[in-house]
């Protein structure tokens, strides 16, 4: 029997937006607009509950351990998005953080319904990566109900993994059994039930702080430049890496370059070498006794 869904927040009218068929296109960007601006408070309603996750996450990736998005269809690639920015900007490891969409790869370029209501398809996908004690499982759920993303967490409980459950709707309209819940109250869409608006937008703004904040507590940034840039994959980014330098030590640009292609473009290393004038033996050697934490080295 098809579950009734009409009393979630994300499922109900806005009534706000009921005459939006009769607008122009003017009217409806900024009545879209103005619903758009609320999602940064609904964001920061749930902060102690996102600094919990992320804490979460921190303590993983310090243990050598894994963050595993989950989600189905906008969720799952909203996911696998955040996941696949991660190397380019903070040069971690592929598998440090990954996202699983229910239906597998197919289902981030159509859709594929019929997956989420299938909890063992998250089970499966988890086994395969052998999750463990170190990892944290993230499930996203907008509209709280998604039964692929339930097996994950209950999943990762069995495993000894920790959880972390995001929703935007209140937990007494669905709950769940994380370690930590995230819930974005971001009301009623200005299409009903159409979660890829200001749900997914918040979930966006949610999964950039949740990596972001955990890769500079790791040492992936200092003051507010992403050092750990991999240079080696494009021109733009070796430009990134060669401006880093010339910001933080003073240089001039063809003295970074050369700097950065000393360091074999790693902009961590090309750093150490020039502020505590050492070579790129040391510098390598400096960084692995400080947890790779420029910030760490330089304030010895």
């Amino acid at each position: 029997m098809t579950e009734d869904r009409g009393h979630l927040m994300t499922e109900k009218v806005n009534e706000r937006t009921r005459a939006i068929d009769r607008m122009s296109v003017a009217e409806c960007v900024d009545l879209i607009n103005s619903e758009d601006a609320t999602v940064a408070g609904a964001v920061a309603g749930a902060r102690d509950a996102i600094v919990a996750a992320i804490e979460l996450v921190v303590a993983a990736f310090r243990a050598g351990g894994r963050l595993i998005y989950m989600g189905a269809g906008t969720s799952g690639r909203l996911g696998v998005v955040d996941a696949s920015e991660c190397p380019p900007t903070f040069l971690s490891d592929p598998s440090m953080v990954q996202g699983i969409i229910a239906g597998g790869r197919p289902a981030m370029f159509r859709p594929i319904e019929g997956a989420e209501d299938d909890p063992n398809g998250a089970v499966e996908a988890l086994k395969k990566r052998e999750l463990g004690p170190n990892d944290v499982v993230f499930g996203i759920a907008t509209g709280g109900t998604t039964p692929f993303v339930h097996g994950a967490i209950r999943y990762a409980r069995q495993v000894g993994a920790k959880s972390v459950f995001f929703a935007c709707v209140p937990r007494e309209q669905c709950a769940d059994e994380a370690d930590v819940s995230i819930r974005v109250l971001v009301g009623p869409e200005a299409i009903a039930g159409s979660t890829r608006m200001k749900a997914g937008t918040a979930t966006k703004m949610v999964l950039n702080m949740v990596t972001t904040v955990a890769m500079v507590q790791i040492g992936k940034v200092y003051e507010n430049l992403m050092v750990d840039v991999d240079t080696r994959t494009n021109r733009k980014l070796v430009d990134r890496g060669a401006r880093i330098i010339a910001t933080l030590t003073g240089l001039g640009r063809e003295k970074s370059l050369e700097l950065l292609r000393a360091a074999e473009g790693r902009v961590k290393i090309a750093l150490v070498m020039h502020l505590r004038k050492v070579d790129f033996e040391a510098a390598r050697r400096l960084l692995a006794e400080h947890g790779n934490r420029v910030r760490a080295v330089v304030d010895e």
